[in-house]
């Protein structure tokens, strides 16, 4: 793929990732209670998680899938921003990609590991319940909390957050998107944090409707600014000199 391309094939990767993450998002708010029923018990969970049915599991399962555009955007964003921040955005490129696994990771438990104890749940005995109900809290704690949620989070964030700053160095991005994402960043390492303490669960609800808009917002830039236009003789962009 050539360097326009990617940079095309990362910004429509986000435009339509954040579109694609607010329909499933409301499905399984409409179905599920989500994201609310993450907090619930076992014995109030998996029987809900079961009542989806097929277009639930098919849902958790597109859910799950959605991290991958962090890899075409985060090879986008470096096709893009590598000119003045060649450094920042190859990390940037690394968190993009352990964002996509650890959240892909996190997500796919729902239709798969959660979809076979919610039909385990149905016949088990009491004793086996109690079994059951510990390897369900476990999963969550390990795969989503900390793995899908804090990793997976804290990964995006600094995706976004070494991206921003280098659109502010980058002609001819406009600083006022770098600052945006720079501040969507910053919302989502504090909000990432609500496992911890309830004080920044305010902060992580907002986020869950800031992100998207961001997402779109970052992919409408590298539509827009990022395809090179003057080429040097190493093959990067030739910017003007940078601005105040």
């Amino acid at each position: 793929m050539t360097r326009s391309g990617s940079i095309l094939a990362g910004g429509l990767a986000l435009i339509l990732g954040a579109l694609a993450f607010l329909a499933v998002f409301t499905y399984l708010a409409a179905t599920f209670d989500y994201p609310k029923v993450l907090d619930g018990p076992a014995d109030r969970v998996l029987p809900a998680l079961l009542a989806t049915g097929p277009s639930g599991r098919f849902a958790w399962s597109l859910y799950a899938l959605l991290p991958l555009i962090w890899l075409p955007a985060g090879v986008g964003a470096f096709e893009a921003l590598r000119g003045r921040a060649e450094g920042g955005m190859r990390l940037a490129l690394l968190f993009a990609s352990l964002a996509a696994i650890s959240m892909m990771l996190g997500l796919f438990r729902w239709p798969s590991i959660h979809w076979e104890l919610a039909r385990a749940w149905d016949s088990a005995a009491p004793a086996e319940r109690a079994t059951i109900a510990a390897l369900f809290e476990g999963l969550n704690r390990y795969l989503g909390n900390f793995i899908g949620e804090f990793l997976g989070e804290l990964s995006f964030s600094f995706f976004f957050l070494l991206s921003a700053m280098a659109m502010m160095r980058t002609p001819p991005f406009p600083r006022w998107v770098g600052w945006w994402g720079a501040a969507t960043a910053v919302l989502g390492l504090v909000g990432m944090f609500r496992n911890v303490t309830p004080a920044v669960a305010p902060v992580a609800n907002a986020n869950n409707y800031l992100l998207p808009l961001w997402m779109i917002g970052f992919g409408v830039a590298l539509l827009r600014y990022g395809r090179p236009r003057e080429m040097d003789k190493s093959g990067l962009p030739r910017y003007p000199a940078a601005r105040a």
